[in-house]
């Protein structure tokens, strides 16, 4: 489960420093913090987009604050083996943030992030948390899913 918001440094290798996971969306792309080293994520915030297009200025600002190593996108796969039908759009974006950053971008499947963000949610509520659930925080909290599943398979592929 994603931990508490906390700025990790930035050092190592690209998957023992900071790393930034998107969850991409037309309307809204999740935006999650991670760090290599500790295989940890934490939800950042959720970036209005249009047609898939984000508010540049506010994710240019996350990048400077947290200078990732590389980027994470979540990129569906199908239980078919057919490509997802947000796969080209997730491409296209993907090469925007690499041309834009000039970083690695790196694809993790994402086909569950939302649900099992979504239960985290409903847990965290049941823990007490106030507030009813909207869709920026499951988007949010998906980024960090996504983003914890990319550093489980990093880590266990060294």
């Amino acid at each position: 489960m994603p931990e508490q918001r906390s700025k990790p440094a930035n050092t190592g290798p690209a998957t023992s420093g900071t790393v930034l996971g998107l969850d991409y969306g037309e309307r809204r792309i999740g935006v999650a913090v991670g760090n290599g080293l500790t295989g940890t994520s934490a939800p950042l915030e959720t970036l209005p987009a249009r047609n898939g297009i984000p508010e540049w200025a506010r994710l240019d600002t996350l990048v400077r604050e947290w200078q990732p190593q590389l980027l994470v996108v979540g990129l569906p796969e199908t239980d078919d083996g057919t490509e997802h039908p947000l796969a080209r759009r997730i491409q296209a974006f993907s090469d925007r943030l690499r041309a834009r950053y000039g970083l690695k971008v790196r694809p993790v499947d994402e086909q569950f992030t939302s649900a099992a963000a979504e239960s985290h949610l409903k847990d965290w509520r049941r823990e007490g948390r106030r507030g009813r659930i909207r869709k920026e925080d499951i988007d949010a909290v998906a980024a960090a899913v996504l983003l914890e599943h990319w550093l489980s398979q990093e880590t266990s592929h060294d």
